[in-house]
């Protein structure tokens, strides 16, 4: 039996029966990362190893341990509260031997992996490039949000360094940081293979995208069909409701 903790709630994700203890004043997973998930399941072989990094409250890696055939999946988080209540997660949904929650920042990653050891990087990382003006650098929805503990680079740079060749990294951002992901990944030896837009309803702009980029591959980017996240006000696309499992 479960204890909650004050501002604590379970949500079911609809999935195998698995269910997530979010805190309402941490940052609490949306829409993006059930796409992350969903997205990277293509390219995450049988006894595969998967890190993924910002991993937060476990969203991720326990989504993960139903949509794949990985073998072991380790979380990455800085912040201590959110990497508690990932391992509280993990355990309240009986994981431990699939899912290791690891307290630290990313940029430290080499204190805990060797190199080349991933078959498959995942990270819905702070969309939010930390410009000007003082932050609260104790806030956690802030640190989730920007990048104030790291950066865009330090995830491409680290992810370079940890996946094994042709081992892949998938991301979820916004699309005015395509032109800097490209470049960092090409920087750092990982060629963009996959691309998908997210659009909220079918004639708006994409707001979010999904790129996928491997270790020492070929040149050749694939533009995956464009993801609608509703069909009309309120209701959502077909695709949308397969991803959450609804139908």
């Amino acid at each position: 039996m479960v204890t909650l903790k004050e501002n604590e709630r379970i949500d079911d994700l609809q999935l195998n029966g698995l269910r997530l203890i979010q805190n309402s004043e941490m940052f609490c997973f949306g829409v993006d990362a059930v796409l992350l998930a969903d997205y990277a399941k293509a390219s995450i072989k049988k006894g595969a190893k998967v890190l993924d990094l910002c991993c937060g409250n476990g969203i991720v890696p326990i989504l993960l341990t139903a949509k794949s055939k990985a073998e072991f999946i380790y979380g990455l988080e800085v912040q201590t509260e959110s990497a508690k209540l990932a391992e509280k997660n993990v355990v309240f949904n009986g994981l431990d031997e699939k899912i290791k929650i690891i307290c630290d920042n990313l940029k430290n990653s080499e204190l805990h992996f060797k190199k080349a050891v991933f078959d498959n990087i995942t990270c819905n990382p702070p969309y939010k490039e930390n410009g000007g003006g003082l932050k609260n650098t104790s806030d956690s929805i802030m640190i989730a949000r920007h990048e104030i503990l790291c950066t865009l680079e330090d995830i491409i740079r680290v992810s370079s360094q940890l996946l094994k060749p042709t081992g892949k990294l998938t991301l979820i951002h916004r699309p005015e940081r395509l032109a800097d992901i490209i470049i960092l990944m090409k920087k750092y030896k990982i060629e963009p293979k996959r691309l998908r837009f997210v659009h909220p309803k079918y004639e708006k702009t994409a707001t979010m995208i999904l790129i996928e980029g491997s270790r020492g591959g070929r040149p050749k980017l694939v533009l995956d069909p464009p993801l609608y996240i509703y069909k009309s006000d309120g209701v959502y696309s077909d695709e949308i409701d397969q991803i959450y499992g609804r139908i």
